[in-house]
């Protein structure tokens, strides 16, 4: 369905023509310069549909991309996804609109929605509006499967996004963090609200030689602003902190009531890629380098900032890490890194953490982490979302494996249902946003099915789709896996 006014929404046919550039060069970051105000952040609601073709990515053999190892220009079709034999084709019954709860519960896609403006490098998820960053510089803001209104800023690719009391905070390729707000008369119209530094803060920082810092020989930049792209925030909303990861190897902590900056580290020896509040004091950061670090929150005897020191070192390795996910109940860590595995730790009675196992699902870089429930979900370059499921006892078995994708899976995120639990099975609405420009909405259920169950769903007596689903026609997959785990945690091959 097309709309030349709001751009389009439909469910895409998985294709094999994309041309896959080397990982690199897709995310080469452009210097930037000092700060500069720029006021032509522009309102996208009334925009026409872009008609731009896709974008042209020159071949690099530049490093400085914190994924460079990735084997980005592997064929995928040597993924052991590819060869194992529980991957089902998509049928009705893998459908929200087509099922049958005798024996398969509500577990598949839901839809996709597509906009020809950029790939798309980052989501959020504030009540029943769904918020996506692309290359474009638009952030597309989507309502009930529909393109609902955009807002478009100066500062380059949306690579982060983060929500809380009603602020959308978003994070840039230009080391710029841009804070905006929903209008109160036009819930359509998003407004900037300042940015992060302020003006303010940055010249007043700038006044002090103390303030400055070497970022390469002969130049020097203040400590406040990150000077290279923003890769990540986390928002810690008891405490009021915002953290921001940057390419340029800081953490930064915020205050978010006044946009101060309270606090600049120089975390890593390379790119800061991912950047997670943990438990109660606890920061994770993990780097290009190949680390993941812990950092604790300590507030110094008359003093009002806190104060955030250095912890520990829960991984060191080759590979870098490109993504982080915590699971604050089951006090979890999960750790993604750009050769495809997942690596887990559990916190002990005491506060300290054991590494769990190592989960292996993708042939290429895990590219991002959610977590939810009893679940983790892992998005990767070789365009698949594997669903894993933790036991009460912590043993993680791939309970799904989602594809459809026809780009690397850059973006998750992951919404309780609204609907309540039926027969204790417990529902979550995923979005997952790829560098194909669509983003994929699916639900899944912690429910595991027998394989007889989902073989029966499969036949090809079902093929296509029933006249009662809105989404005809449809070719992308719904493939699901029940493998048993391997001696670490983990198997999806």
């Amino acid at each position: 369905m097309t709309d030349t006014n709001r751009g389009t929404m439909l469910v895409e046919r998985n294709t094999n023509t994309l041309h896959r550039p080397k990982f690199a060069a897709l995310l080469h970051s452009d210097p930037t310069s000092l700060y500069t105000s720029n006021d032509d952040d522009v309102d996208l609601t009334h925009n026409r549909h872009s008609n731009a073709s896709p974008r042209n990515y020159p071949d690099s053999s530049t490093n400085v991309s914190p994924y460079a190892m990735s084997p980005w220009n592997n064929k995928l079709s040597s993924s052991p996804l590819n060869k194992s034999p529980w991957l089902l084709h998509s049928s009705p019954s893998l459908s929200l609109f087509n099922y049958d709860n005798n024996y398969f519960p509500q577990t598949g896609l839901i839809g996709s929605l597509v906009r020809e403006e950029g790939h798309i490098y980052s989501l959020a998820v504030s009540g029943d509006l769904l918020y996506t960053g692309s290359d474009s510089k638009n952030i597309r803001v989507w309502k009930d499967l529909k393109d609902f209104a955009g807002f478009k800023s100066s500062s380059g690719l949306v690579k982060t996004i983060v929500i809380s009391g009603g602020r959308i905070f978003t994070g840039h390729q230009d080391g710029k963090i841009r804070v905006w707000k929903v209008s109160s008369k036009n819930p359509r119209k998003h407004k900037r609200v300042g940015s992060l530094p302020s003006f303010k803060d940055y010249v007043k920082s700038s006044m002090n030689p103390k303030n400055f810092v070497e970022i390469r020989r002969n130049r020097n930049a203040v400590k406040v602003k990150h000077f290279d792209a923003v890769s990540c925030l986390s928002l810690d909303e008891e405490e009021g902190l915002l953290y921001s990861g940057s390419w340029d190897r800081t953490l930064k902590v915020w205050r978010v009531g006044d946009f101060k900056c309270l606090e600049s580290i120089h975390a890593h020896e390379d790119a800061v890629n991912a950047v997670v509040v943990a438990f109660k004091g606890c920061v994770l950061t993990g780097s290009a380098d190949g680390t993941v670090k812990m950092w604790r929150r300590e507030v110094e005897e008359n003093s009002e900032k806190p104060k955030h020191m250095f912890d520990r070192v829960l991984l060191k390795q080759e590979n870098a890490v490109t993504a982080l996910a915590v699971n604050r109940s089951a006090a979890v860590i999960y750790c993604g890194s750009s050769d495809g595995l997942l690596n887990f730790w559990e916190r002990d009675q005491k506060g300290g953490f054991s590494h769990g196992g190592v989960l292996r699902g993708h042939k290429l870089a895990v590219l991002c982490l959610a977590a939810a429930g009893n679940l983790v979900f892992s998005g990767s370059a070789d365009k698949n979302v594997c669903v894993w499921k933790r036991d009460k006892s912590g043993f993680h078995t791939c309970h799904l494996v989602l594809t459809g994708h026809t780009g690397p899976v850059k973006c998750i995120a992951v919404e309780e249902e609204q609907l309540p639990p039926q027969n204790g099975d417990q529902g979550w609405i995923v979005f997952t946003g790829s560098l194909d420009k669509s983003v994929k909405v699916w639900r899944v259920s912690e429910y595991a099915p027998e394989i007889s169950m989902l073989q029966n769903s499969a036949t090809p007596s079902h093929a296509g789709m029933s006249r009662s689903s809105p989404w005809k026609n449809s070719d992308i997959n719904g493939n699901v896996s029940n493998h048993n785990p391997g001696e670490d945690g983990g198997d999806c091959y």
